[in-house]
């Protein structure tokens, strides 16, 4: 379904035709959170995983952990499919793997001191006597830009930005290859989101790290990622290089996000793009397209055909019936 971006760099994750259903209480309907979804990840990138509120991008992550059970799929993590593994080896394997989660007030146990909390993951792998884990905790503690002796305080005592901090030095602990960044900065204030941003890219470089950064924030994305997959209602519509996608997006749904992000400077204007209609419910998606009830563009063929997400130009892939090559302009006037 998608090609590989030819490239010197070694895969991490690979996801095929990924597929995500919720049940519906008390009904036989089910909620397509995520429907037939491709791509890859490579060892030291950052893929920027971006779209509408509701379109499954959390879901996605998620997945990818088994912290949802796939309805069906491939996911590999360097080579090994993670799906139906049992519990004892996805364990194992979790230490590769971990997670950031988006709200720093909920992702704390309130009633553990900090020093439980980021020394939770070393415990559950055995990891360390109570001294070293308690050194790693200081350590952990440093590099993410707070005081050690914080360790003996409480969730309470801390601002979002140091809260979400606290969270980067948990997903740290195990010395994980994966992060998943589940929209990590969105519950931050504007200053704040950039010290965290800033802060892990800096853990990547120091570290390696390879990061799935979900996000709704297309700055925020644009900055930090080398390559950019937009979803829309459960199926991801466009792929490419970062600075690619922001300076000539080829699907009409890309073309809309982009159009939205306010320029710095008040004297520059930028041509908006304004969707019509509401998104449509998951449980009952649009035949064929499932952008098409809001694209500009729809053409009565978009409703009989599913667009296959497609190779238009190297690294560059849309899954839009209507795009044949790099026929839009900058979408600045």
């Amino acid at each position: 379904m998608m090609s590989a971006i030819k490239t010197q760099k070694k895969e991490l994750v690979r996801v095929k035709n990924l597929v995500k259903y919720f049940p519906v209480e008390n009904s036989d309907d089910v909620v397509r959170a995520v429907d037939d979804v491709s791509f890859d990840i490579f060892a030291g990138e950052t893929l920027g995983l971006v779209g509408e509120s509701g379109c499954g991008k959390s879901t996605v992550g998620r997945c990818l952990l088994r912290l949802h059970e796939p309805t069906s799929g491939s996911v590999s993590f360097e080579g090994q499919e993670i799906i139906g593994l049992p519990n004892r080896e996805m364990q194992k394997l979790r230490r590769e793997m971990q997670i950031i989660f988006q709200d720093p007030y909920a992702s704390l146990n309130p009633r553990l001191s900090i020093l439980s909390i980021v020394s939770e993951p070393l415990k559950i792998h055995g990891i360390g006597n109570k001294t070293e884990q308690k050194e790693r905790v200081a350590d952990l503690l440093k590099k993410v830009g707070l005081d050690p002796d914080y360790m003996f305080r409480y969730p309470h005592e801390f601002s979002g930005g140091q809260r979400q901090r606290l969270g980067i030095a948990r997903a740290l602990a195990l010395n994980p290859k994966l992060i998943i960044a589940d929209e990590p900065v969105s519950a931050l204030d504007v200053s704040v989101q950039a010290q965290v941003v800033n802060l892990l890219q800096d853990l990547q470089a120091e570290f390696g790290l390879t990061y799935l950064f979900i996000s709704h924030g297309l700055a925020v994305v644009e900055h930090i990622s080398n390559r950019v997959a937009v979803m829309y209602l459960g199926k991801i519509v466009e792929i490419a290089a970062a600075r690619e996608l922001y300076e000539l997006p080829l699907h009409p749904y890309t073309k809309a996000l982009l159009s939205a992000i306010p320029i710095p400077d008040p004297k520059q204007k930028r041509a908006r793009i304004v969707l019509k209609g509401d998104v449509p419910t998951p449980i009952n998606p649009p035949s064929g397209c499932r952008f098409r009830t809001r694209c500009p563009i729809a053409i009565p063929e978009c409703a009989e055909k599913v667009p296959e997400l497609r190779e238009i130009t190297k690294g560059h892939l849309a899954a839009c019936i209507r795009v044949q090559g790099y026929e839009s302009a900058p979408l600045a006037e």
